[in-house]
Parts: structure tokens; C-alpha cells; sequence
């Protein structure tokens, strides 16, 4: 791997995480508009995200419109995913908690997407991603089983089957999260700038989601804090944090972006605890220092020797050093 892709790959992995830490606000953010269904936070959030995202990469989805259109199939399973990953996404928290919500949903995504890349893409598990991931997905799950256990009072009348329920979204949005990151890296990997790629899919995403937001929408002009919440949530984590990890996704693999998104699952967590009021038991924190230390593994650079050793691998099977895959 040479210096410049090092850096890269180091860059990727920073916008990232980034962007992780603006989505882990979403559940918090959420809550501060109890009277919007989670089927309106998720349709206006990611919905009029997505559309601006379309909006500012104008130029480049009219310089790239047919490449874009020659691969409408990936574009069009990626839109899907996107339209479909808010709503399920929002619903589990609303169901479920926003710490189980958002860890089931996030902490599912990276074996998700690894499945996906390996079915699709032949790519192999590495060795380092395993561990990540490993550390990753069992701290994921200590902090939903501590989730589980947290008081809620807004809970308090919902039915036994409500947490079940959360948990079956968490795990459908963990699989369109998946699902979009990987049609938007495929894309991306054929020379098509992120912005555009960005654009074409989540643009597209946005269409499918404003019937939606037209149906479940009217709460959010109720009162000034629900627009505001409204105009957070489409702004600042679904478009800045979408931006940055178009750019993330430019330089790392989709199965490494999930991993490293597991960050939003501290994040979320910690804010349930201090805004919200959810109490998180000692497991939660171990599991929150388990997806830190997994994010080690992930972010930290590889021995010399094992570099040389991958890339030699690589190139025997490609056939060319030039189209060494780019990535953690």
C-alpha cells in the first residue's frame, strides 16, 4: 500500500466517523418532536437530505448522466434502500429505545454488508476486519442487551410485543443500510465522482420518500420546535453526514464504513443517558468500549510486512498492480 493511499484510506475512515457522530444525534434529536410519527421524521430527514444532496451535485449528475444510466440497477437497488432505511430506522427507536434502536440497527449493518460483498463481490473477510468486527458487533450487543433493561418512561404503556418489533426494524435497517453503502461504493468504483453517485441514490431516495412525508408530514408545522427538529435532522446529519460519507465511501470499502459507523451506536447511547434520561447499565459501557476498541483495529495502520505480503496476494490474483483495491 503506498503512502498516498495510506492517507487515503486514513482520510475515508475520519469522514466517516465523522458522519457517524452526526447520525448518533438523530435519536436524540427525534425526541424533541414527540408529536411526529417516526415514519415523518424518518420521510423528511432523509428525504429532504437526500434532495439537496441531488440539489448541490447538479452539475456533476448532468456531466455523468450516462454512466449513472448505464448502471441503473445498482443506482435504483441503492434509491430503494435509502427510501426504505429511514422508516425502519426511526420506527425501531420510536418501538424499541433509542440506544436498542440504534444499535440493532447499526451494529447489524457491517455482517450485512460484509455477506453482501462476499456474495456479490467475491471479496474475502479479512483477518483485521474480522476482529473489528468481532469487537465491533459483541459490544453492539452488550449495549442492546443493557439497553434492553434501561427505564423508559415513554414506554411505560406500550405492549410486550413493541421491543420484538423495534429489534425486527433495527435488523431491516441494518440491511438497507448495508445494501445502500454498497450500491453507492460499486457505483463510486467506476470513476463516478461520490458527490454524483451520492446524488443519483439518495436524490432518488428522497422522490420515493416524499409520499410518505406528505402523508405523515402535517405534525411538523404544528409548532416551531417540530420544524426545527425537522430542518435539523434533513441538514446537518443527513446532509453533512451523508457528504462525508460519500467521500468516506470513495476511499474505504462499504463492509469497513459499516464497521466504522458502529461509533454512532456510542454516540447515540451516550446521549440517550445525558439528554434524554435512559440509564445505561455497566454492560452498556463495556459494550461502548468494545466498538471503540474495534474502531482501533479498523483505523490503525498494518505492518509493513503485512501490507507488502496483501499486495503481493492481490496483484498474483488480478493480475495488474495498478487495480490493487483501495481500502482497510
Amino acid at each position: 500500500m503506498t503512502t498516498a493511499r495510506f492517507h487515503g484510506s486514513a482520510w475515508g475512515a475520519l469522514f466517516v466517523l465523522g458522519a457517524s457522530v452526526l447520525w448518533g444525534t438523530t435519536g436524540t434529536a427525534a425526541t424533541f418532536a414527540p408529536d411526529v410519527s417516526p415514519l415523518a421524521i424518518g420521510a423528511a430527514a432523509m428525504g429532504f437530505g437526500g434532495l439537496l444532496q441531488a440539489a448541490v451535485a447538479g452539475r456533476l449528475l448532468k456531466a455523468f448522466g450516462f454512466s449513472l444510466r448505464s448502471q441503473w440497477r445498482t443506482v435504483a437497488l441503492g434509491a430503494v434502500a435509502v427510501a426504505a432505511y429511514p422508516l425502519a430506522f426511526y420506527s425501531s427507536m420510536h418501538l424499541a429505545g433509542v440506544a436498542v434502536g440504534t444499535v440493532v440497527s447499526i451494529g447489524s449493518a457491517p455482517l450485512a454488508s460484509a455477506v453482501i460483498e462476499r456474495v456479490a463481490d467475491r471479496r474475502p473477510f479479512t483477518r483485521r476486519w474480522v476482529g473489528g468486527a468481532i469487537l465491533g458487533v459483541v459490544g453492539a450487543g452488550l449495549l442492546c442487551i443493557a439497553g434492553a433493561g434501561m427505564p423508559r418512561s415513554a414506554m411505560e404503556s406500550v405492549p410486550a410485543w413493541s421491543a420484538p418489533a423495534g429489534i425486527a426494524l433495527g435488523l431491516l435497517a441494518g440491511l438497507t443500510y448495508a445494501l445502500y453503502s454498497w450500491a453507492a461504493h460499486r457505483v463510486i468504483n467506476t470513476g463516478v465522482p461520490s458527490r454524483a453517485v451520492m446524488g443519483a441514490v439518495f436524490g432518488t431516495g428522497g422522490l420515493l420518500l416524499m409520499p410518505v412525508l406528505a402523508i405523515t408530514g402535517m405534525p411538523f408545522l404544528a409548532s416551531w420546535q417540530n420544524l426545527a427538529v425537522g430542518a435539523y435532522m434533513a441538514l446537518v446529519p443527513m446532509f453533512a453526514g451523508y457528504v462525508l460519507f460519500g467521500w468516506g465511501l470513495a476511499r474505504v470499502h462499504a463492509s469497513t464504513a459499516t464497521t466504522l459507523s458502529l461509533s454512532e451506536t456510542v454516540v447515540a447511547a451516550v446521549l440517550a443517558v445525558v439528554i434524554v434520561g435512559e440509564r445505561l447499565p455497566a454492560p452498556g459501557w463495556l459494550g461502548a468500549a468494545m466498538i471503540a476498541a474495534g474502531l482501533f483495529v479498523l483505523t490503525l495502520p498494518a505492518p509493513r510486512s503485512l501490507k507488502l505480503r496483501r499486495e503481493r496476494r492481490v496483484e498474483k490474483l488480478l493480475g495488474e498492480p495498478d487495480q490493487v483495491t483501495r481500502g482497510v
